[in-house]
């Protein structure tokens, strides 16, 4: 049986480079402004062992928003403070195939969100975050996140004027059916607490502390919930191609369209990755190349 800790630096080398050529497939996001400045050649790998060695390699000083991969640790956050009859009330855990900003779906399923993986989850949930307004909220949760992992994340006001910027009009018509359906109570609030959260920015290194909260029992955070949320990233994280990642490499992942992806490894450690250049469904391609060999390689699948 190999395992994270079998892994060595020459092996590390060589699937860095097979993922940074897979990577020039990959197109930089390009509908937030700030976000298409990134170098499609960026690579960024973080990778924290159960033995507390950590791994890592490449251009590990890019600061970069972790955009939809916050959608697992939001989850964590309600989880903890509201619990999950509470939470599964708002969203479903159920796999969507249609892309993660599909106001048809929503509409298909009567207003209540697939999962917490996709927008339209994601928007319910950021309504639902403690904190009086859309600022107050996402200080409070990135502290919470900062506290937990001992991480150093913030809110990028930069990226977040982009975004703002660039309203996005699928995000707008989610919300707004979701208000008509009676799931949420605040279209503008929900709309600028998800979009602040999506802003909060790190490095890889930050990422792969959060990843570990997922990967090690730890007395800050309840087993059930750790397990729960693992369980919704094998089958959502990675949007509709989750089904045929769960297959190849078999790790509870989420992606965001800034280029950040964690992997998790229960009982063994976290991957973080960072890879601006994404496939048509919006993930990381070299991330995802890079994440498959090494699970191949060290057979880290959970499925055995």
């Amino acid at each position: 049986m190999k395992g994270l800790d079998k892994l060595n630096t020459t092996e590390l080398s060589a699937w860095v480079q097979q993922a940074k050529i897979q990577a020039k497939q990959g197109r930089v996001a390009d509908r937030i402004p700030q976000l298409a400045l990134a170098d499609p050649g960026w690579f960024a790998v973080h990778i924290c062992c159960k033995s507390e060695e950590t791994i890592t390699f490449g251009d590990t000083a890019c600061i970069f928003p972790l955009m939809s991969v916050i959608k697992t640790f939001s989850l964590l956050y309600l989880l903890e403070h509201f619990g999950a009859e509470t939470v599964f009330g708002w969203v479903g855990v159920e796999p969507s195939d249609a892309p993660f900003n599909s106001l048809e779906q929503l509409v298909s399923d009567r207003g209540r969100p697939r999962n917490p993986m996709i927008n339209s989850g994601a928007i319910t949930l950021a309504d639902k975050l403690p904190g009086k307004n859309a600022s107050q909220r996402t200080f409070l949760f990135c502290q919470w996140l900062n506290q937990l992992a001992d991480c150093q994340l913030k809110l990028d006001e930069v990226m977040l004027a982009s975004v703002r910027l660039t309203r996005s009009t699928a995000n707008e018509a989610i919300a707004n059916y979701l208000a008509e359906t009676g799931n949420l109570e605040n279209i503008e609030t929900a709309l600028d607490t998800y979009n602040q959260i999506c802003c909060i920015s790190g490095r890889v290194e930050d990422l792969a502390l959060l990843g570990k909260i997922l990967a090690f029992e730890n007395s800050s955070t309840q087993s059930q919930n750790r397990r729960i949320v693992n369980a919704v990233m094998s089958i959502c994280g990675l949007y509709e191609a989750s089904a045929e990642f769960a297959v190849r490499i078999g790790l509870p992942m989420k992606s965001g369209i800034g280029g950040g992806l964690i992997a998790i490894v229960p009982g063994e450690g976290a991957i973080a990755c960072y890879s601006p250049g994404l496939d048509d469904i919006g993930n990381p391609v070299g991330a995802i190349a890079f994440v498959e060999a090494l699970a191949q390689e060290l057979q880290l699948s959970v499925f055995g």
